[in-house]
């Protein structure tokens, strides 16, 4: 089976120092796949190399079988991206904002898209609000909600249920799940939350100082270091000296 996503010998050096060394991992067709590490472990520059953002200081990168270092534009109309980090214009409505990446994405049908991920977000009492006036944990159903517009074929994720409360980011991650099932999609997310990771993913990746750690099911990791919880785990791998 051909991997959706390709990650070959990446690495990324800023002004001397190593954000990245020699990282290696694939993920299949249908998979959610969780990238972990912590603060400064690599994983919002591997996603930024992922989207074209960001170019590697060498090693390679394949998404939908393109190389995304050179010809980035073939896989972008089929992938997307959500993070709680990244703002969307604070003069616009929600609407608004929606409507400007419908029409950027080139999403048939837009209006009734964006309807439709409203209903299913819960957004529809905030599409008339200007996006600065939201709570945190609102921006990020929105920042879901933009994600989404293009129905994308790989979705890549930092933290997607921050700032929600337990109730809101419980039915997000079982929106994401019939969303995967029903599409085929390829999910790729970056988490703190091990209990979501545990919920959502197939397989896991443990960043630590630039490098896979560790990688497997979150039950074969489970297994490997005689724990209870995929935290125990992290943190076991974060203490490591050597």
């Amino acid at each position: 089976m051909t991997p959706v996503i390709e990650v070959s010998r990446l690495r990324k050096v800023y002004d001397g120092v190593v954000a990245l060394d020699g990282v290696s991992f694939q993920v299949f067709p249908g998979q959610v796949c969780g990238l972990l590490g912590g603060n400064g472990a690599g994983k919002t520059t591997t996603l930024a190399i992922l989207l074209g953002l960001l170019l590697p200081t060498s090693g390679s990168v394949r998404v939908l079988g393109v190389d995304m270092v050179r010809q980035r534009y073939k896989a972008l109309g089929r992938m997307n991206f959500t993070s709680p980090y990244v703002d969307l214009p604070h003069r616009l409505t929600v609407w608004e904002n929606l409507d400007v990446y419908a029409r950027l994405y080139n999403v048939r049908h837009r209006r009734r898209r964006i309807r439709e991920l409203a209903r299913c977000l819960d957004l529809a009492d905030l599409l008339g609000r200007h996006y600065g006036s939201l709570s945190s944990g609102q921006k990020t159903r929105v920042a879901l909600a933009k994600a989404l517009l293009n129905s994308p074929q790989v979705l890549l994720m930092d933290e997607p249920t921050a700032s929600l409360d337990p109730d809101s980011a419980e039915r997000i991650r079982g929106y994401l799940l019939d969303y995967q099932k029903n599409s085929g999609a390829t999910l790729l997310l970056a988490s703190h939350n091990m209990l979501e990771v545990e919920r959502l993913c197939g397989r896991v990746y443990i960043l630590r100082r630039g490098r896979i750690a560790a990688a497997g099911t979150p039950a074969e990791l489970l297994a490997r270091y005689g724990r209870e919880t995929l935290e125990q785990v992290f943190i076991d791998i974060a203490r490591q000296t050597a």
